[in-house]
């Protein structure tokens, strides 16, 4: 299979298989005196709690608001790119080398449960079982690359339920809290293996983006797949679920498109942005707030998108939407506090 190139940050773009990953899932994050300014990927709610993660296996945890933050205990070094929460105590991270990281405690400590090289195990066996010459050859593949594939993002559907996925095609999922994992990937309309850059759930909708356009749908807890067909051939970063009708995801040069029927038919909103666009978060009233390279935040309600009067922000990387119209942006410089005047836009 051919190689491509793929967007897991800013900072790690064109340079994901520069290094060697095995070492780096065996070495513990280094503790580093500024952690919440390092480059940070993905952010969540733990209860009261917020966890960011990022670059080098830096996980930072704040109590009070986003307004300081503690360095947590991370097993490896890896870059993480993604956070998710079932409650209060009970989360789950992804990252590089095929890593999935669980903590029972609100993220102050993590431990690993997945990596490449039992992915790549599993993805033989299953080949092996289900006897798809394609799949095994590609299996056979990950194990001769050895745990350089990184997991991009995640859904936690309960304390117990995760489901991931990555580059190469790459899904799994865990229904006893990552003490077992199911390999996903043919359940997927994806015969090319193409990248998988976000996924969101919404009940039992749960919907994918990923590389040259690719989008899927599942109605039934992601039982089953199928593929969203759009008038665009760009990748997708990044995708949020407004309604169990409507559908918004947003990736390459600031290409934006919504679905207002589950995916039958597409309107490309007016971007007035031509940066990719790599993150995005949903406000509590259903509108869509997006991040882009050329560090805009930017307001989507409906068919609207508008660019938010903000100070000067570094290229993002995450964006969660906080109580009001506050935000917590993530950047390469760290985690960002914007206070209720984000929410306003430019005329």
């Amino acid at each position: 299979m051919k190689r491509r190139t793929f967007v897991v940050s800013l900072s790690t773009c064109g340079s994901a298989w520069a290094s060697p990953v095995s070492p780096a899932l065996d070495r513990r994050a280094l503790t580093v005196q500024a952690p919440s300014r390092s480059v940070l990927l993905g952010v969540a709610r733990a209860g009261g709690r917020f966890v960011a993660v990022g670059e080098r296996g830096i996980a930072v945890i704040s109590d009070d608001g986003c307004r300081t933050w503690q360095q947590a205990q991370v097993p490896v070094s890896v870059s993480l790119t993604a956070v998710a929460f079932a409650d209060d105590r009970r989360g789950y991270a992804t990252g590089h080398g095929g890593t999935v990281l669980g903590t029972t405690d609100g993220g102050l400590t993590w431990k690993r449960l997945l990596d490449g090289r039992v992915i790549a195990a599993k993805m033989q066996e299953t080949a092996m079982r289900e006897g798809d010459a394609a799949q095994r050859q590609a299996a056979d593949r990950m194990v001769a690359d050895g745990p350089d594939k990184p997991l991009l993002d995640l859904v936690v559907s309960s304390p117990t339920d995760v489901f991931v996925v990555g580059a190469y095609g790459i899904a799994l999922a865990t229904a006893d809290g990552g003490n077992t994992w199911s390999v996903r990937s043919s359940l997927l309309d994806n015969p090319k293996g193409l990248h998988l850059y976000a996924v969101r759930r919404r009940g039992q909708i749960i919907a994918i983006a990923g590389e040259q356009g690719l989008l899927l749908r599942s109605d039934d807890g992601g039982l089953s797949f199928r593929r969203l067909s759009l008038p665009y051939q760009g990748s997708f970063f990044t995708l949020e679920l407004p309604s169990a009708r409507e559908v918004i995801t947003a990736g390459m040069r600031g290409n934006v498109w919504r679905s207002a029927d589950a995916g039958s038919t597409w309107q490309q909103l007016p971007s007035p942005s031509g940066a990719a666009i790599v993150a995005s978060g949903l406000r509590a009233d259903g509108s869509v707030v997006l991040a882009s390279q050329a560090g805009q935040l930017i307001s989507s309600t409906g068919a609207s998108l508008e660019v938010m009067k903000l100070p000067p922000l570094p290229p993002l990387t995450g964006v969660l939407p906080l109580t009001g119209e506050a935000l917590l942006a993530l950047s390469v410089e760290g985690a960002h506090l914007l206070p209720p005047l984000a929410g306003k836009t430019t005329s």
